[in-house]
């Protein structure tokens, strides 16, 4: 075995930490184009130009998508079982929502009529911004506890409802993740188009990253007078992974611990406030190359906040704290997270590889004049 089981607990929650943040920045931008592409593009050729700047990218994009849940999966058994059945018609409909995006890039532009365009300029901003809320949806519901139970043979059984899941605190925290990823995909815009587009990209990215400060701002202060998770007693975390072993207890104000007893922890809600504030900045002054660094810095500064407030929980339960899932005891056996993260060392490098390699090569601005040259090549 390469590590023992504690600490492959521990690197597997980094892991999937990392493949969530790889998902929001990549797949992430494509949905915040989507989103943008009625505001900012007000021709047909204009609109062709923002989904020309994702074109050649949003496929691949959404490998980091498949593999964070094909990662969660090998790692957290458990969390996949229990988070697909209770979270199930929210999943279907981010499912059928996700239909949209590719049959909109590719049929968009196969037939010459304003409606048909239109429909699907419509369909591809639904099939972005209904994910977007709804993986924020899911967060805010984890800080609130979801409520299920596991029977003595780890057999998981949910007993919410699809529209208890949009509560205030929930749908908060869908907001956050919108305007997040808005004003991401305002700062690519930016950069990879010119002239009215461009303009109108950084006022309305500039618009979400005032608008994700202030709401970041209030969940804060929201989670701080929140029942928080603590762990109370447990076995032993190089044993065998039973959630059932231990007792949990809650407290108002308990997701902050961690904070309080790691304080260098506090730099990830700072740099997602920083990088917002900076990012507003370098697009202002036209810079936005380094604002779209920024809000990729923000995007992970926030998915690190998340986590290390729920941390070590991953799936707390509101019915029957003592059964909530954490980083401990979710886990599959030691030799899977040995397997797994041996190809993960291998294949994640390998994806960063050939994303980056694909930036390159078709790093360029897309302009109106590109389009209605190339209207049968482009997208």
């Amino acid at each position: 075995m390469i590590f023992d089981y504690e600490t492959l607990k521990l690197l597997w929650w980094v892991i999937i930490g990392v493949l969530l943040i790889g998902f929001a920045i990549t797949d992430g931008m494509d949905m915040g184009v989507a989103m943008l592409i009625k505001l900012v593009g007000k021709t047909d050729s204009e609109r062709r130009v923002v989904i020309n700047t994702v074109g050649p990218h949003w496929d691949g994009n959404q490998v980091w998508f498949i593999t964070a849940g094909g990662a969660l999966f090998a790692a957290w058994p458990i969390v996949y079982a229990a988070a697909f059945s209770g979270f199930y018609f929210a999943m279907m409909l981010v499912l059928f929502a996700l239909f949209f995006r590719p049959l909109g890039f590719d049929y968009r532009s196969k037939i010459d009529s304003p409606r048909w365009r239109n429909n699907w300029d419509w369909g591809l901003f639904a099939g972005s911004a209904i994910p977007a809320l709804v993986f924020g949806v899911a967060f805010g519901n984890l800080f609130l506890g979801v409520p299920f139970s596991i029977d003595e043979y780890l057999r998981t059984s949910y007993q919410g409802s699809f529209f208890a899941l949009l509560n205030p605190f929930a749908l908060l925290a869908g907001l956050i993740s919108v305007t997040m990823l808005l004003a991401h995909g305002g700062m690519w815009l930016q950069l990879r188009t010119d002239s009215d587009v461009a303009r109108r990209s950084a006022q309305y990215g500039r618009y979400a990253l005032l608008a994700f400060i202030v709401l970041f701002a209030v969940a804060g202060i929201w989670i701080a007078n929140l029942d928080g998770y603590q762990i109370i007693s447990m076995g032993d975390t190089q044993g065998f992974a039973n959630p059932l072993d231990k007792t949990v207890t809650t407290s108002a104000g308990a997701w902050l611990n961690n904070y309080q007893q790691m304080p260098l922890t506090m730099l990830f809600p700072a740099v997602a406030f920083l990088m917002a504030a900076l990012a507003w900045i370098c697009s202002k002054i036209n810079r936005p190359g380094l604002a779209l660094i920024a809000t990729s810095l923000m995007l992970g500064g926030v998915i690190m906040t998340a986590g290390m407030s729920l941390f070590p929980f991953i799936m707390p339960s509101s019915n029957h704290p003592d059964i909530s899932l954490t980083i401990w005891d979710a886990v599959s056996s030691h030799r899977t997270l040995n397997v797994m993260f041996i190809a993960v060392s291998i294949f994640v490098p390998l994806i960063l590889l050939y994303t980056t390699w694909c930036y390159v090569k078709m790093w360029r601005k897309v302009t109106v004049e590109e389009i209605e040259n190339n209207s049968h090549g482009s997208y």
